[in-house]
């Protein structure tokens, strides 16, 4: 693993923390930050923080604080506080 990919994940890490204590806005810093040091290193990011990160605001995404999660036909739908939607396919 090299030395970018260590950082996203040690950063996914700290974007859960604060997260979790309700700093919203340092959580949404890390989460710009990782997707930053990615952009420039020309890595994906890892499916965990994709799933658990608004495309649109970069929230750092807490189901039933500041996301709905739902299941419908085939696909998981969550919706961020900011009125965005993602939707992911899986097995029943």
């Amino acid at each position: 693993m090299d030395v970018a990919a260590e950082r996203i994940d040690r950063l996914h890490d700290l974007a859960r923390a604060a997260a979790a204590d309700g700093e919203d806005d340092r959580a949404r810093y890390y989460v710009r930050l990782a997707r930053r040091v990615a952009e420039r290193n020309r890595l994906t990011l890892p499916r965990s923080f994709r799933r658990f990160t608004c495309d649109s605001c970069d929230a750092y995404l807490r189901p039933g604080t500041n996301a709905r999660v739902r299941l419908q036909d085939g696909h998981v739908v969550i919706t961020c506080d900011c009125g965005s939607h993602a939707r992911y396919p899986y097995e029943q």
